[in-house]
């Protein structure tokens, strides 16, 4: 599958699409209306900035107590309810007079079920395409997300001044509800990946199986590390050129978008393990170029340049997949979006502390070569160590696909007490 007409052609995929446009609109209108009302009533820039982002951070939570639910629920039934419920919940923090920390208790309680969404729209991208497709799916629908950001964000800057806030957090509301009825019309009924009952000590210990394997353990730092610390950079933009911040993030967008046509569409199969490190330095090096301070036009070029190295991520879902067991891929994909969000919050955070005290330049310096020395320490690992694993995997020298499954199975009896005997819900992790 390599060309985008064969991909929407694909059973499921343009449902899958069309939902995740909606929510993505919808996560962009709300946040921007939800800013704008907290900062309303509450004149506090960080409380303003909590109210857009702290959902993102509270992932985590999400990620560390329902994520074992992604691989153990229909995913028709998941998609449907998940953005019906933050329908609910948005329509909520609409109400007339209700008190910010009521605002902010329903948003901290929302943020949970978007990492469980993750995990399912995830695992069931990966299940609906053929091996070879799920790179571009993913390409595509990360596209989706990029413009759909752009053009809520204008969407909503338009709306607020037609609507009040809470008229557009209605509107927010409705896109959800839109997303919920796509899923619940476009995707087929089909059972879940895995079987046993979600639980927290489930998602602990799946997390923890996750974890458990080395290569697997090197493909999440190398997601999260090198990419948080550079969209700590982009955090700086509007210190760093207050006139210019919307120049700076709309050529991040493009960046991105062209990265992600570029790899998802053209790039053949041989190539793409070879082109992880080269991307990941791509996307940190040219900021090293904005601690000079340069005119404000090749800044805007070497933010376009970086952004392109975004598409490192494409390439690293793929391996994570290859590395992971059917039955937990929607919790590894999870994970991995939890953590990046959760990585990218905290170097957002040290990013500005480190800027409070030199400057923005010398911030987004300091975070680019960071980034570039994590992924050089991550690179061999990357490379060499997978490429003779994956040989050693199958006689012929081609990886078997039964591989990480069986490398699981043996990690699961050595850390689980009572071994196999536990029934099928202690084997439901791991098929």
């Amino acid at each position: 599958m390599r060309i985008y007409r064969e991909l929407f052609r694909a059973p499921e995929f343009t449902p899958l699409f069309l939902g995740t446009s909606a929510q993505t609109a919808a996560q962009t209108v709300g946040g921007l209306a939800l800013g704008t009302l907290v900062h309303s009533a509450t004149g506090s820039p960080l409380l303003s900035a909590l109210a857009m982002f702290g959902p993102s951070l509270a992932q985590v939570i999400g990620a560390t107590t329902l994520l074992s639910a992604a691989d153990r629920l229909p995913p028709r039934a998941a998609l449907t309810v998940l953005p019906a419920v933050t329908a609910l919940g948005t329509a909520v923090m609409a109400v007339p007079a209700l008190p910010v920390w009521a605002v902010f208790a329903v948003l901290f309680g929302l943020g949970p079920l978007a990492a469980l969404g993750g995990g399912v729209r995830g695992g069931l991208l990966h299940e609906t395409l053929t091996a070879d497709g799920y790179l571009l799916g993913r390409s595509v629908l990360n596209m989706c997300v990029g413009t759909m950001q752009i053009c809520g964000f204008a969407a909503g800057a338009a709306l607020l001044t037609v609507l009040s806030p809470r008229g557009t957090l209605l509107m927010a509301a409705a896109l959800y509800a839109a997303a919920a009825a796509v899923a619940r019309a476009g995707l087929s009924r089909r059972a879940p990946r895995a079987s046993g009952r979600p639980s927290v000590a489930e998602t602990w210990r799946n997390n923890a199986l996750l974890w458990s394997s080395a290569q697997r353990r090197r493909v999440y730092l190398a997601l999260w590390v090198p990419n948080g610390l550079v969209v700590g950079c982009d955090a700086l933009f509007v210190p760093y050129a207050p006139r210019h911040a919307g120049l700076l993030y709309a050529a991040g967008a493009l960046g991105m978008l062209t990265g992600d046509v570029l790899v998802g569409r053209f790039v053949p199969a041989r190539l793409r393990r070879r082109l992880g490190a080269p991307l990941r330095l791509l996307l940190a090096c040219p900021y090293l170029l904005l601690a000079l301070h340069p005119p404000v036009p090749l800044a805007a070029a070497a933010v376009v340049l970086a952004s392109v190295g975004f598409a490192a991520g494409l390439l690293l879902q793929e391996r994570l997949m290859e590395l992971t067991p059917d039955g937990l891929r929607g919790q590894a994909l999870g994970l991995h979006t939890s953590g990046m969000l959760t990585a990218q919050g905290l170097a957002a955070a040290l990013a500005g502390a480190l800027a409070q005290f030199t400057s923005p330049a010398a911030a987004m310096g300091a975070m680019a070569a960071a980034s570039v020395v994590v992924t050089l320490l991550l690179a061999p690992g990357l490379v060499g160590r997978e490429a003779e694993a994956d040989a050693a995997d199958a006689p012929d020298g081609r990886p078997s696909a039964a591989a990480p499954e069986a490398a699981d199975r043996r990690e699961a009896r050595r850390t689980r007490p009572g071994g196999t005997g536990r029934g099928e819900r202690g084997r439901g992790g791991t098929r």
